[in-house]
C-alpha cells in the first residue's frame, strides 16, 4: 500500500513509519517538526528514517503543518495514498491546560483538514490516534461502549472531538474511519516528557524523580511495537466506523515500575513528591476484547522486557540523550 503518515517524526509515528517501510509499504511522511518537546529527539528519528528511506526508496518526507491544508493538499493529489494514518497531534494533559488553543487547532482542525482532503481526493481509509485519557472517571477495565462525555482536560476533549468528526465523514462519504485509543505508550526513542523516560533519566543521573501522589496509581503500559502492530492491522479493517482500544491489558503501579528501573540501573531512587494532580487518572486498564476480535491483535511485549529495551536505548544514546529536556 501507499500510506500517508502524519506526525511521522513523532514517537509513535517514527516507529509506525519504520515498520510500514520494513513490511514493503511506501510511506509519505508529514511532520511540522515543531519544538513541543526537545527537537533533538525528532532530529534523531528523522535521520534514522532518512537512512531507511535511502536504503529502500520507499519513504518521501514533507515538512508540513496539517492545520494549513494548502500545505499538503497537493501532496495527496500527487501521491494518491491508499490510506492516511493521522498521528500528528499535540499531546500532554498539563500543557493543554496552559495552551488549549494549539491543541484544538492541531488535534481538531488538523483532523478536519485531513478528512476534507480524503473527501476531495477519494481516500477511503483513515486511521486516527486517540487516547485512553478519554475514559477519565469510568470504571476499569475500560471498554469502548462506555460513555465518555466528560473529558477533564483540553487534550482529552480535543481527542474526543477528533473521534466524533470521523463519523459524519464515514457516513456521508464512505470513508472507513478507525479511532484507536492508545494506553500509555512507551519504548525506545520515546518522548522525554513522558514518565518512563523521565524516570530512567532521573534515576540514572541521581536526580530525585518528580512523583505526583503516592505512586499507587496504575497504568496500562503498552509497548510501542505492539501499538504499531495494531495500527497496521487496522488498515485491513473494512468496517466503516470503529473505536478500538489498544492496551496491554495488564496494569502496573508506578511504584513497581520505578523500583524495577532502579534495580536495572543499579541506582538508588530518590523522590520529589508532589500532590496528586486533579487532571490525572488513578488507574487505566484497557478491555482489548474488541481488538482481539476485529484485528486479531494481542500485545506481545511484557513490561519488564519493554522497559529493559528502553533503558538499553537510553544508555546506548546517552551521550546526547542525557541532555534532552524533560519538560520540567
Amino acid at each position: 500500500m501507499k500510506i500517508l503518515v502524519t506526525g511521522c517524526v513523532g514517537f509513535i509515528g517514527y516507529h509506525t513509519t519504520r515498520e510500514l517501510i520494513k513490511r514493503g509499504h511506501e510511506v509519505i511522511g508529514i511532520d511540522s517538526m515543531n519544538n513541543y518537546y526537545d527537537i533533538r529527539l525528532k532530529h534523531y528519528r528523522f535521520e534514522e528514517l532518512i537512512k531507511l528511506g535511502l536504503a529502500t526508496n520507499r519513504f518521501n518526507f514533507y515538512e508540513r503543518d496539517i492545520t494549513k491544508d494548502y500545505q499538503f493538499t497537493f501532496i495527496l493529489n500527487e501521491h494518491k495514498p491508499d490510506a492516511i494514518i493521522n498521528l500528528a497531534a499535540y499531546a500532554g494533559v498539563d500543557n493543554s491546560i496552559k495552551n488549549p488553543k494549539i491543541y484544538f487547532k492541531t488535534n481538531v482542525q488538523g483532523t478536519l483538514n485531513l478528512l476534507e482532503c480524503c473527501k476531495e481526493v477519494g481516500i477511503k481509509k483513515f486511521v486516527q490516534a486517540s487516547t485512553s485519557g478519554i475514559y477519565a472517571g469510568q470504571k476499569t477495565p475500560f471498554s469502548e461502549d462506555l460513555a465518555v462525555n466528560v473529558p477533564i482536560s483540553p487534550y482529552t476533549a480535543s481527542k474526543k472531538c477528533a473521534e466524533v468528526l470521523g463519523h459524519p465523514y464515514s457516513y456521508l462519504y464512505d470513508i472507513s474511519f478507525t479511532a484507536l485509543r492508545f494506553f500509555t505508550v512507551y519504548g525506545p526513542a520515546g518522548r522525554p516528557d513522558m514518565s518512563l523516560f523521565r524516570f530512567i533519566k532521573w534515576i540514572d543521573e541521581g536526580t530525585p524523580i518528580l512523583l505526583y501522589g503516592d505512586g499507587e496509581q496504575s497504568r496500562d503500559f503498552t509497548y510501542v511495537d505492539d501499538i504499531v502492530d495494531g495500527i497496521i492491522r487496522s488498515l485491513d479493517l473494512e468496517n466503516k466506523y470503529e473505536i478500538i482500544n489498544l492496551g496491554s491489558d495488564k496494569p502496573h503501579k508506578l511504584n513497581y515500575v520505578i523500583k524495577f528501573i532502579g534495580e536495572q540501573l543499579k541506582k538508588e531512587v530518590k523522590y520529589d513528591r508532589k500532590e496528586f494532580l486533579k487532571t490525572d487518572i488513578k488507574s487505566t486498564w484497557a478491555d482489548i476484547s474488541k481488538a482481539r476480535k476485529l484485528l486479531e491483535w494481542t500485545p506481545k511485549m511484557g513490561l519488564e522486557e519493554g522497559i529493559y529495551n528502553m533503558i538499553k536505548w537510553y544508555l546506548g544514546n546517552k551521550a546526547w540523550a542525557k541532555d534532552l529536556k524533560t519538560g520540567v
